[in-house]
């Protein structure tokens, strides 16, 4: 059996610039084979089942030859795995995709290509740079500016100089001073405006605007790194005045979200549209419970309040009552509450309105607002994690409140990146982190090292998570409330500038 093997082009940055058909492409993979610079935003859609494998070159160095990827590819497809050869930038320029193909074919191997945004064209747009501008050019050149090892650049810089557009030279940083004295040499002016735009479109990126004459020098000086690409033409002079990404308030910082996976996409993509470097480092998982005895024992008895104090309480309420046979309906005569606005929200989609949800959102004024709506007894059904607050609970009995707490699902400490976070830490590479609770903080600290968290903002959403952060001295900050847009708010708030 042979399956297709599918060419997808990552772009040069997170999943925003990837296209539909290459995160469709992804998500259905058996098998990823990967280059070296692919963000890890995109890395994230590769199922949790599916083998990876990085191929990834970097500069004098090529841990798997090129001959190797192409066996490895033919070698999956034969095995029946569907299989995408992930490859930053677009497939077929200068990514050597062609050449893969070639090899797929001559082997009876069926493909496909999904081409990705080049970050020819890409960096350039996210510093300010339009390739091209009727009032300056009317044609771009991309060209590579890396030259085998001892090898001279073979460039026909002559020819580039009469065209008159703009040049993109991609993988040319160790060769920026060689590119612009061949230029300078083949006859274009030294103040003609040229850029270095390093980790283009991306929450790092970083750019200096000079000319042919000074450019070298200026990089030099700004200690410019790979992966990085130059840009030279007239039009590098709107980059101060069409500049966009860099003045977002949260560009250059890098911050790690700890939200379990399938509840941190709303923060995520929030704080890259501020322009930040995000890290999706999910900190604890939540598994459901297949036993629903203790739920069905609970529904025989009488309860006058149904208590939620998450939307994945509601939702594995929901899956809960489905396995035991049941649906919402099982509530039926209970009124509801919500530990917050988002809880509120799960509930909202199932057809069913919150009866109560407090001003402030947290368990001691969840308790205390249903202690007031309770005052003549009665009985609360919690729907929530086996690890909850002991507040709730202990209020509500102590005002004479019979209280069945029904553990739906388990809250399980992990962290698959805690070796990158381990060494952004190290290397003081991390802004901030963001807590949406106090399990999120321990595992955090479990992973990424409690002895190196002195001082490390944490942008928390409520004062239990803050003072679980400064248990292991971190700086806490509160959010105003207990939303993902009041911690956005708060992020923008203490990291931006």
């Amino acid at each position: 059996m042979t399956e297709t093997v599918t060419l997808v082009g990552a772009g040069p940055g997170g999943a925003e610039l990837l296209t539909r058909g290459g995160g469709a492409a992804l998500r259905q993979a058996d098998a990823v084979v990967y280059d070296r610079l692919v963000d890890e935003s995109i890395l994230d859609l590769i199922p949790k089942g599916a083998e990876r494998i990085c191929v990834g070159k970097k500069m004098g160095h090529h841990p798997v030859p090129q001959d190797e990827i192409n066996a490895l590819l033919v070698r999956l497809a034969r095995q029946g795995k569907r299989t995408v050869r992930l490859k930053g930038g677009d497939c077929y320029l200068f990514g050597r995709g062609g050449e893969e193909c070639e090899y797929l074919k001559a082997h009876g191997v069926p493909f496909r290509v999904l081409p990705g945004v080049t970050s020819a064209l890409a960096a350039p747009a996210f510093a300010g740079i339009p390739v091209t501008h009727r009032d300056f050019c009317s044609s771009v050149h991309i060209v590579t500016a890396h030259a085998r090892a001892g090898k001279p650049l073979c460039i026909d810089f002559e020819a580039l100089v009469r065209t008159g557009g703009t040049l993109v030279f991609l993988m040319g940083l160790t060769a920026l001073r060689q590119v612009t004295d061949g230029l300078a040499a083949a006859g274009m002016p030294p103040d003609m405006p040229a850029a270095v735009i390093e980790n283009g479109a991306r929450g790092t990126q970083r750019k200096v605007v000079s000319t042919v004459g000074e450019l070298a020098d200026a990089a030099e000086k700004a200690g410019v790194h790979s992966p990085a690409l130059i840009v030279v033409g007239r039009v590098c002079a709107l980059s101060g005045t069409l500049d966009w990404w860099t003045a977002l308030p949260l560009h250059g910082k890098t911050l790690a979200v700890t939200r379990p996976e399938g509840r941190n996409a709303g923060l995520v993509d929030g704080l890259r549209a501020l322009g930040a470097e995000v890290i999706a480092a999910p900190c604890i998982e939540l598994h459901e419970r297949g036993d629903t005895a203790l739920l069905t024992g609970a529904l025989e008895e009488k309860h006058d309040w149904a208590v939620f104090t998450s939307p994945a309480g509601v939702q594995a309420a929901v899956r809960a009552l489905f396995r035991a046979g049941r649906d919402l309906r099982a509530l039926y005569g209970m009124k509801f509450a919500c530990i917050g606005s988002a809880t509120a929200e799960a509930l909202a989609s199932c057809g069913i309105s919150a009866d109560l949800v407090p001003e402030t959102y947290d368990s001691e004024h969840l308790a205390d607002a249903l202690c007031r709506k309770m005052q003549g007894g009665g009985a609360a059904l919690l729907l929530r994690a086996a690890e909850g607050s002991r507040i709730l609970p202990e209020k509500l009995k102590n005002s004479g409140i019979r209280v069945t707490d029904v553990p739906l699902y388990d809250t399980v400490r992990c962290c698959a990146k805690a070796d990158e976070l381990r060494e952004r830490i190290r290397n003081r590479a991390l802004d901030g982190v963001t807590f949406t609770s106090a399990s999120t903080v321990h595992s955090f600290a479990e992973a990424a090292g409690r002895e190196n968290l002195r001082g490390l903002a944490a942008l928390c959403i409520g004062p239990v998570t803050a003072e679980a952060a400064k248990s292991y001295e971190m700086k806490p900050f509160i959010a105003q409330e207990a939303t993902e847009n009041a911690l956005l708010a708060l992020c923008k708030t203490v990291l931006e500038g």
